[in-house]
């Protein structure tokens, strides 16, 4: 009996299938190019620990700019050009980053890996599209999990190079991933020339980016030059104004970069200030943990970890947060959206508290990341749904769209806000800063979490359970799914349990 050769369509299929989740799996390994290797920029680099951080705080600004933008044209004519081009920025980037001997062009070459942050929702938007119908969800949510195994197994990868062959190799490993799946992509990835056209808003990216370059700069300099400085004033200052006309033009565009009119919407709001906010405690508790790992034990804390041991500290997080944010939807269901929200903020909080008055072990460092992992594992798994059925079907994107440039902005404020704080506790010439930085700096970041959970309990007070049908709604639930696995800006891939009815 002779066996048939599979059909060409089906081959196709495959094809694409395989190049669609080796790009998603390209952008999750070098996202992870971010808080383990700080303080070995700052060793190799001569830098001090909150100057180095520029160069995961530069990658999320960007991210924050061209996620949006990617994601436009990626519903657009131009999907195949976006995901082709995202690529060639991302392998610029990785070659300069690789190379980079001094601060100035490291940030520039992070800046252009950060585009790789907006890859991944155009990738399940080419697989929605170009898929068989009967393929496209189960092709989804392999995506999400090859999101989630790529950045789980980068951060110790990244760890190993760094530590084996030095942080420029790490950097450069970004680039031979990413030209791989560059001439993939070129060969494999179909056009989609047939579909509609989109009028991107490019002012409104440029203003956005020049308000966030005046606040993330206040903010990461403002002990160097002085907080009381005309220099951090004024761009403090700058900053309210930029963001003024910003909102002020959004507001008036018919197609905006970020539609913050769903901001009328209660739950909307809710999950957004959430967002903003959960958003910067997770990048301030990455930082601040990997990098106290790190800090010789000859400075009178620390570990003396290796950036192999501080990658591995990660894994918990996010093998936490997959398992926590799979359970989302049953408790959801039994609980409350708003429940689940204020919980999971709860429980980070209760992680921040436990690591600052606790850090005498590696252990203690490896299970805080746990707890954190579950935390936002059910925070950013829940707001998606809690924001898709608040708002009518035909304004979900728009919705969506608002959420993920407000929480990409929380992430780079987090960055830079633990930067700040280790530098104002860090002696004239000395390279390290004091334990007490540290300290300060978790306990801000629990305050953080306290704060968001005390507005998320007012303003979602009498917030009602949806309908079964709503939570079934096919757009709604795949809007979920997609998203949720997003959540973390790449640090971690969250594949939401599927709603029931």
């Amino acid at each position: 009996m002779s066996l048939s050769s599979p059909s060409p369509a089906s081959e196709r299929t495959r094809l694409l299938v395989s190049v669609l989740v080796g790009v998603t799996m390209v952008a999750g390994i070098i996202s992870s190019l971010g808080a383990p290797l700080i303080p070995s920029v700052a060793r190799t680099l001569h830098v001090s620990l909150d100057t180095a951080q520029w160069s995961l705080t530069v990658a999320l600004l960007s991210a924050s700019v061209s996620a949006p933008i990617m994601g436009r044209l990626g519903d657009g004519r131009h999907r195949r050009e976006t995901i082709i081009g995202g690529l060639m920025i991302v392998l610029a980037g990785s070659i300069i980053a690789g190379a980079a001997q001094s601060l100035g062009v490291l940030v520039v070459g992070r800046a252009m890996q950060g585009v790789g942050l907006g890859l991944a929702p155009v990738t399940m938007a080419a697989a929605r599209d170009h898929l068989p119908a009967d393929r496209s969800p189960g092709v989804i949510g392999i995506l999400s999990v090859a999101g989630a195994a790529a950045v789980g197994a980068g951060y110790p990868i990244s760890g190993l190079i760094a530590s084996e062959l030095g942080v420029h190799t790490a950097f450069s490993f970004g680039a031979l991933m990413s030209g791989i799946a560059l001439v993939a992509a070129v060969k494999v990835i179909p056009s989609n020339r047939d579909s509609g056209d989109v009028r991107l808003d490019v002012s409104g990216a440029i203003i956005v980016a020049l308000g966030l370059i005046a606040l993330l700069l206040a903010i990461g300099q403002g002990e160097t030059w002085g907080w009381g400085s005309a220099a951090i004033i004024g761009l403090f200052a700058a900053a309210v104004v930029i963001f003024a006309v910003w909102i002020r033009l959004e507001l008036t565009r018919e197609m905006p970069l970020v539609d913050l009119r769903q901001l009328r919407h209660r739950a909307v709001l809710t999950a957004d200030l959430a967002a903003v906010v959960l958003g910067l405690a997770m990048y301030m508790f990455l930082t601040l943990i990997t990098e106290f790992m790190q800090e010789p034990a000859l400075a009178g804390y620390g570990f003396g970890s290796s950036t192999l041991v501080a990658g591995l500290c990660l894994v918990p997080f996010s093998v936490m947060s997959l398992m926590a944010s799979r359970t989302t939807s049953t408790i959801t269901r039994r609980l409350g959206a708003s429940t689940v929200l204020v919980g999971g903020t709860l429980t980070i909080a209760a992680a921040g508290v436990f690591f600052a008055l606790f850090h005498g072990a590696v252990w203690e460092a490896f299970v805080t990341m746990g707890v954190i992992g579950v935390g936002f594992g059910y925070t950013f798994a829940a707001i998606p749904g809690l924001i898709t059925r608040a708002v009518p079907d035909h304004e979900t994107g728009s919705a969506m769209g608002l959420y993920q440039v407000i929480r990409y902005i929380g992430f780079s404020i987090g960055s830079a806000l633990a930067a700040a704080i280790l530098a104002s506790h860090t002696a004239a010439g000395a390279s390290h800063p004091g334990e007490q930085g540290y300290i300060t700096a978790l306990w801000v970041g629990t305050a953080v979490c306290a704060l968001s959970a005390a507005c998320s309990w007012l303003l979602s007070r009498g917030d009602r359970m949806p309908s079964p049908d709503a939570m079934a709604r096919p757009d709604r639930e795949r809007l979920v799914l997609e998203d949720a696995e997003l959540a973390t800006a790449g640090l971690v891939g969250i594949e939401a349990e599927p709603p029931h009815s």
